[in-house]
């Protein structure tokens, strides 16, 4: 008698250029399969088997980020060395990006017509704020 599983396996997560979030979405990712120790702590010295699951880790990072950011990370070697490097790369580009975020919200807030300029003028600046503010993440 054949069984039929409800149990559906959990989707890798892409990067999306929001480091925080999807590192906490792929540590979690990782976890669930058990091999976030090989992230945290790399492959223990003399340990062969070690080496598999490795390559595993690899495997799902490569499929959660695009042909871009894979070239840049291409002469890492362990899942550990990939993961550090991305965190490097980009968990600081988010902070900054917060940053720009909150001062553009800032800008938005305070931004008046100024006098002499016509409402196409105004509207272009606005424009052109709220578009920075996309960009950087706003909905």
């Amino acid at each position: 008698m054949t069984t039929e599983s409800n149990f559906v396996q959990p989707a890798i997560p892409k990067f999306d250029g929001h480091y925080d979030h999807w590192s906490m979405l792929m540590e979690n990712f990782l976890r669930s399969k058990e091999y976030w120790s090989l992230v945290e702590s790399g492959i223990p010295a003399a340990a062969e088997d070690q080496k598999l699951k490795d390559l595993k880790v690899k495997n799902y990072l490569f499929q959660a980020i695009d042909r871009n950011i894979m070239e840049t990370i291409l002469n890492k070697d362990t899942a550990k060395d990939i993961w550090n490097s991305l965190k490097q790369k980009y968990q600081g580009s988010t902070r900054v990006k917060k940053a720009q975020l909150q001062a553009l919200r800032k800008e938005f807030e305070i931004l008046q017509m100024k006098e002499r300029e016509s409402v196409d003028e105004y509207f272009a600046r606005t424009l052109a704020i709220a578009n920075k503010m996309k960009i950087h993440g706003e909905k």
